[in-house]
């Protein structure tokens, strides 16, 4: 429960969130972007306080929209905290730019910033720079991979001093 109040904490900061300028990719499959993506690092933010193992799962309604299912272990309790939302690209001619709503009706800022060529690594920010994600569909990522996205992170803005990388070594029981 923690972690939907936080999520629709989120969306509100991201509905009020000052926009400045911030480039995205120019294409984006939706049904290749679909799946599960793991959670490599992120900027800390208050919904995912403790969140370890975090995975991101899409997948595509008959209404076009994009079914969310952010799922994490809490450090702390040991318990795994789900939140189900849903995405949508408001504008064909930014494909990159995403609103995500977990909380109907606030909407937040979901931008693919970078997009591997195999949809293997994405990486996913807000325009007012507070948010900040690099998901991978392994739960590990190549170093050197890691360090050129925190590196264009920097660039367009973020502060990447601050990115913590996610611990991925849970064991889910079923």
């Amino acid at each position: 429960m923690k972690y939907l109040i936080y999520v629709a904490s989120l969306v509100f900061l991201f509905s009020c969130a000052q926009n400045k300028e911030l480039a995205t990719a120019n294409k984006v499959d939706l049904e290749k972007y679909a799946g599960t993506w793991y959670e490599i690092a992120r900027l800390p933010n208050k919904f995912e306080t403790n969140l370890t193992c975090v995975t991101a799962n899409y997948s595509l309604m008959e209404d076009g929209k994009v079914r969310v299912l952010n799922k994490g272990m809490d450090s702390e309790t040991k318990r795994w905290e789900t939140a189900e939302g849903w995405a949508k690209i408001p504008n064909s001619d930014y494909p990159g730019q995403l609103k995500v709503t977990f909380f109907w009706p606030f909407a937040g800022d979901y931008y693919i910033m970078n997009l591997g060529e195999n949809y293997e690594y994405a990486m996913i920010g807000s325009p007012s720079r507070d948010y900040f994600w690099i998901l991978s569909r392994d739960k590990t990522m190549d170093k050197t991979l890691y360090n050129d996205l925190i590196q264009l992170a920097s660039e367009k803005g973020f502060d990447t001093g601050k990115v913590k990388i996610v611990d991925q070594t849970c064991v889910e029981k079923e």
